[in-house]
């Protein structure tokens, strides 16, 4: 969750300063019409303007309470906040485990053969997989990771396409308590070692390599260059995805299929510190030097969740698509984490959006009846230069909320995702956050909020912000 600030509460700090950029942005600004809630969709909304007075009125209250309804604790936690700039420490004294709220405690209310992943791979196949299933194929890995000697508290690097394992081998170094790193595919094999021995990895997570715009992109030739350059990796897990011929170092390496599914499904997850680390992922910042941006335990999955729930609206019955890279923190937070603390339904796809023509998505979404998509400006400007005629070839009648993330949308953009993408009725919620928070901190909530091209709108409750100049002054 977002630390607070000397108020005791979560302050988004917004330089003032232009961007070289920014003119070009002001021009694009130009666009002065509002879009108010539907009435229909405020009325069965999950968010009511009354979150804002719950915050405002105790910000502290306001989140011990969703803390003890959103999570399942093994051991409740004594307080809320501690609070001593520029550390925040949130829930102390309680313990839960992330994989048991994002799986287990699903199967155990009666949830184990709902769809937890639709997932299609870029040349076509596809595998469904209950949360029943997750709870297996996780707790078959975190043994196996157990067995390469993986204990809490140790790193475990991975790097893999964007397949089912990727979010089983996150889930299963969070049920035995090791934080991991997930590094992005497209990257290099120097920036796979930098991250590697930064954080100190014991294990590696990878592949023999996946599939983009119709190509194989090789991810075990960089992962061997890259552990040939980092003496704390004690073993490597390879997942088979496109069967290409690849060297295994013996004593190092072990395919997946031969050390997971030999392995005890029968797996009891691992209770932690609140404050205990779930992940690191590492960002470039203000230098080409990455900086590692940890996020603990239960604020960042309250926060996630919780975030998840109001500004996408999700009920039981929806089928949601975050369309990023778990490779990036949109990934580790819509796609794996937040969706799967409230028991959704989600789509991931491995590959790109012109693969095999423009229309994938859309494709996608009348194959899966896809309720909510969530998506960045920069495929929906692309979509937009490719014209309206392939989305009009497809039912996208069940689309009922849109998302944007990763950077500003500009106007024209936004109208075009609502018009011909969301039937000229859907909500947007356009949403600014960082790697750093780890969750939305200012969106619309779309039962709520007037929504103005171009604009984030509003805090989230529970967030304060503030623009300032270059010295941390408001302005």
């Amino acid at each position: 969750m977002a630390e607070p600030a000397e108020s005791r509460k979560p302050r988004v700090h917004v330089s003032a300063e232009p961007s070289p950029r920014q003119p070009e942005i002001e021009n694009l600004l130009a666009e002065s019409r509002v879009f108010p809630p539907d009435p229909a969709f405020a009325a069965q909304a999950n968010a009511t303007a009354a979150l804002y007075e719950e915050a405002d009125a105790d910000f502290e209250a306001f989140w011990a309470k969703r803390a003890r309804e959103n999570l399942a604790w093994s051991k409740p936690f004594e307080t809320t906040l501690e609070w001593d700039l520029p550390f925040a420490k949130w829930f102390g004294g309680g313990e839960l485990n992330v994989a048991y709220n994002c799986i287990d405690r699903h199967v155990e209310n009666g949830l184990g053969e709902k769809v937890a992943y639709h997932w299609i791979g870029e040349p076509g196949d596809t595998r469904t997989l209950t949360y029943r299933d997750l709870q297996r194929e996780v707790s078959k890995a975190a043994n196996a990771l157990t067995e390469l000697g993986v204990e809490t508290g140790d790193r475990v690097a991975i790097y893999m396409p964007m397949i089912p394992e990727l979010p089983i081998a996150m889930l299963a170094c969070a049920r035995i308590g090791a934080p991991h790193t997930v590094v992005f595919g497209g990257f290099s094999a120097e920036a796979l070692s930098g991250r590697i021995n930064d954080c100190g990895a014991k294990v590696l997570i990878t592949a023999d390599g996946g599939y983009r715009r119709g190509k194989e992109v090789a991810l075990k030739g960089h992962a061997d260059e890259a552990l040939a350059l980092t003496p704390t990796i004690e073993a490597a897990i390879v997942v088979k995805r496109t069967g290409t011929d690849i060297p295994m170092v013996d004593g190092r390496d072990q395919w997946w299929h031969d050390l997971v599914d030999r392995q005890s499904e029968d797996c009891p997850p691992v209770a932690v510190e609140s404050e205990h680390m779930l992940y690191l992922l590492y960002t470039s910042g203000t230098t080409a030097t990455p900086k590692g941006i940890l996020h603990t335990t239960a604020g960042y999955l309250l926060g996630t969740s919780f975030t998840h729930e109001a500004i996408f609206d999700v009920k039981p019955d929806d089928v949601y698509w975050c369309a990023a890279d778990i490779g990036w923190v949109t990934g580790h937070s819509y796609i794996v984490y937040g969706p799967l603390a409230n028991a959704t339904t989600s789509v991931m796809y491995e590959g790109a959006p012109d693969t095999p023509a423009w229309d994938r998505w859309w494709q996608i979404i009348e194959d899966y009846k896809v309720s909510i998509l969530y998506c960045a400006p920069t495929a929906i400007r692309a979509f937009m230069k490719q014209g309206e005629a392939w989305p009009q070839g497809h039912d996208l009648s069940t689309l009922r909320l849109l998302g944007s993330v990763g950077e500003p949308i500009n106007p024209e953009a936004w109208l075009w995702y609502r018009e011909h993408i969301g039937g000229d009725r859907t909500p947007v919620v356009d949403t600014w956050w960082q790697t750093e928070t780890g969750q939305i901190l200012i969106s619309p909530l779309p039962g709520v909020t007037a929504t103005k091209p171009g604009s984030a709108t509003l805090p989230f409750p529970g967030i304060e912000a503030d623009v300032v100049d270059e010295e941390g002054n408001s302005v």
